[in-house]
């Protein structure tokens, strides 16, 4: 029987081609690393090799997850990485079918004002965080995206920042504004001084310039960095990501120009930035105030 080990041992030839599989299919490491992750789980709750469940388990499987407490987004993100094991690496579509994605009603994130954003960006300590977190607010991207760029990813001629390998896989282009490639050139310069910054190495690199600055370090960045400016909202570095979408509808860019610049693959994603853009809910002119029931009657000319 093929084994599907959950630690770190020796790759068993399923848990190889599982990797080749979404490797093939460009998934990010993150991805990998959680599509992993989750088939373990269903291999802890069997004793045995994930490619031995039958509808039974998987019912089981669900409801042990359900009583356990799992949140609804959890329980729909181990779905994912099931199905594409079960249709993908085993050829098992049959099994994949059986399983159940929960509906959920999506609270609304968190959004900083301009002036928010400008304090949070001020309280940063020092040039390579103000760098990351500007790429992360002014090109609207993910934090894995912001910790895989490169100096390369810099496109100046095009005012372009390319992101590699985004969420599923996706390769897209971000934009690049005039001011975010000034502090870039700045925090190039300054890198370059500390001997951090290398042509064709890591924009932000980490502790060790070889290796990227982790998603976990950019998220105390921004705590910190919200927590020194006094901001009382909960906020994280995809925060940025919703102001900066959520700005940008506001400022009255076409919802569909929102939705290729942040690389999501449906329109109807992207329209929740609808429900939180304030401003443009401030300008929209009621039907009722059309009618001009309420109003004062002007004065009747002497």
């Amino acid at each position: 029987m093929t084994t599907f080990p959950v630690s770190a041992a020796p790759l068993s030839p399923l848990r190889q081609r599982l990797i080749d599989d979404m490797t093939m299919r460009r998934f990010s490491r993150e991805t990998q690393r959680n599509y992993i992750r989750d088939i373990g789980r269903l291999a802890s709750f069997l004793g045995r090799a994930p490619d031995t469940a039958s509808v039974e388990d998987l019912r089981r499987f669900q409801v042990a997850q359900q009583e356990a407490g799992l949140g609804v987004p959890t329980m729909n993100a181990i779905v994912s990485a099931l199905r594409f094991f079960f249709v993908h690496t085993i050829d098992r579509p049959d099994l994949a079918r059986k399983l159940v994605r929960l509906r959920y009603a999506r609270s609304l994130p968190d959004v900083l004002s301009p002036d928010e954003v400008r304090r949070l960006l001020s309280a940063t300590v020092c040039l390579k965080h103000l760098a990351a977190l500007s790429v992360a607010y002014g090109a609207g991207l993910r934090v894995a995206e912001v910790a895989a760029l490169k100096v390369g990813d810099v496109d100046s001629t095009r005012m372009l920042l390319r992101i590699e390998r985004g969420k599923g896989g996706r390769d897209r282009n971000a934009m690049l504004s005039a001011d975010l490639l000034a502090l870039l050139r700045q925090w190039w310069v300054g890198g370059r001084a500390q001997g951090v910054l290398h042509r064709g190495g890591w924009l932000f690199p980490g502790q060790n310039w070889a290796r990227p600055i982790s998603t976990r370090q950019l998220h105390r960045v921004v705590v910190e960095a919200a927590r020194a400016a006094d901001i009382q909202k909960r906020v994280g570095p995809h925060t940025l990501r919703h102001s900066f979408a959520t700005h940008l509808l506001e400022d009255g860019v076409d919802i569909r120009v929102i939705q290729v610049l942040l690389g999501h693959a449906k329109l109807d994603t992207t329209a929740l930035y609808a429900k939180v853009a304030t401003r443009t809910v401030r300008t929209v002119v009621s039907p009722l105030d059309r009618l001009a029931l309420f109003q004062s009657e002007r004065a009747e000319p002497r």
